[in-house]
């Protein structure tokens, strides 16, 4: 969501003149876009302003204005205290508010006199229609938000208080920014949301769609061969959605986060759903596609839990099978319901789990990766990592790299898998 969030500040700013720079020196605006869910976020996010100060500092010893803003939910959540602590930085603005960044930076650079931003507020306004309707597509690739927010209030996350709540955007307002993303090169589009099949638009006529309704709209246009989606609350998990992965370009794919194996952490958690609805889910989605990559989230040493508590997400782990997933150890999120529960876990006990866990998530990587050795996959090419080199892709969401000509680039072609490092693959291409 941030790099959706990136690209389209970008959008936003173009008709101001400003392109976008590979380096900060030299540049007239530098924003760090900011995420709130690691540990430890705000002090990071310091750390990075101050090796950015020099560059403003260095500006201003040439007569050269260069404004510093800090946006996304760090902004949202610390604005007051960011503002306080970094006086040079000239704008403060969340992920509701960067619609409104041609304002911002007028008011900041005004011939009138400097007036710094701080811009934290949820406006009644969807921050969509702000957006200029132009999409700059920067590959075959691409993410789209379609949902936002999140209602769910799990004890340890703090989306809903720098999100805010669910919401859906307007299925044609979708299909037309994916129909201009074709035009400019794009095969597949990734729909976003912090829970993307909470996904309920309504369109022109008042009818609710569904995600699985969107997507096999989007199906339908020409030119996008690929269709993905993230993240997903077990909790939305309709039966439509999981039978849209019937579909050949609905990719054999799912990241679906359950954050513990334990129904007594679950609890805890606030996740609205125990171990066996996610067995469940899991199942139903392999009757319809058997071949399907599942990939996870999880939250270790969350307070409270025991040696049992962490077997049973063990336990879990090893029935699922993952090809990939992300684990993390607790950290308490300042406003949340869990950073004020006893039950404190040590670090040297969420040390040790952590490891356990993710030598078995590394395995279950490496295993899934290794079946696919010998076999033929579709693979769209993104990237040239280094000259004779193509980076891609494939339907499984593995990364795979080949030896080829720049000129594949954005194409899809096929490749023989010939070897893994465990989390991505070798292959060569197969001249058809």
């Amino acid at each position: 969501m941030n790099a959706y969030d990136s690209r389209k500040m970008a959008d936003v700013l173009a008709p101001m003149g400003y392109n976008e720079v590979d380096e900060p020196e030299g540049a007239d605006m530098i924003i760090l876009n900011t995420c709130h869910i690691r540990e430890k976020a705000t002090e990071k996010v310091f750390s990075e302003l101050g090796r950015l100060k020099k560059h403003k500092q260095d500006a201003e010893k040439e007569d050269r204005k260069v404004l510093m803003a800090v946006a996304g939910c760090v902004a949202q959540a610390e604005g007051d205290f960011i503002a306080e602590r970094a006086p040079y930085v000239d704008m403060v603005f969340g992920p509701q508010s960067f619609g409104t960044l041609p304002e911002m930076v007028a008011e900041a650079t005004g011939a009138y006199g400097k007036k710094r931003i701080i811009n934290t507020d949820f406006e009644e306004e969807d921050k969509f229609d702000k957006l200029p309707e132009e999409t700059i597509a920067t590959g075959p690739t691409a993410f789209l938000a379609v949902q936002e927010g999140c209602d769910k209030f799990c004890t340890f996350c703090v989306v809903p208080y720098t999100r805010g709540g669910e919401y859906s955007r307007r299925p044609e307002a979708i299909l037309d920014e994916v129909k201009a993303l074709r035009d400019q090169g794009v095969r597949e589009v990734s729909f976003l949301g912090q829970n993307v099949n909470a996904y309920h638009g309504l369109n022109a006529d008042g009818e609710t769609k569904s995600l699985a309704e969107l997507m096999l709209m989007t199906a339908e246009i020409d030119g996008i061969e690929r269709i993905r989606y993230t993240t997903s609350h077990p909790r939305d998990m309709q039966d439509d959605l999981i039978e849209s992965h019937a579909h050949p370009k609905v990719m054999p794919y799912l990241h679906l986060p359950v954050q513990s194996g334990s129904n007594k952490i679950l609890k805890a958690m606030n996740r609205k759903h125990e171990r066996d609805l996610y067995f469940e889910i899991i199942e139903k989605f392999r009757k319809v596609r058997p071949d399907i990559a599942i990939s996870g989230d999880f939250i270790i040493g969350f307070p409270g839990e025991t040696d049992q508590d962490f077997e049973d997400t063990m336990d879990l782990v090893r029935q699922i099978k993952y090809s990939s997933a992300y684990s993390f150890k607790y950290s308490p999120r300042p406003g949340t319901t869990a950073a004020k529960m006893g039950g404190i876990i040590r670090e040297d006990i969420k040390d040790a789990r952590l490891q356990e866990l993710q030598a078995l998530l590394n395995q279950q990587m490496r295993d899934f990766n290794e079946q696919t050795i010998g076999k033929e996959l579709p693979t769209l090419f993104d990237g040239t990592p280094r000259e004779g080199q193509l980076y891609g892709r494939s339907p499984y969401n593995q990364a795979i790299y080949v030896t080829g000509h720049p000129r594949l680039d954005g194409q899809m072609d096929t490749v023989r898998i010939t070897g893994t490092n465990g989390k991505s693959l070798m292959g060569e291409l197969v001249l058809l």
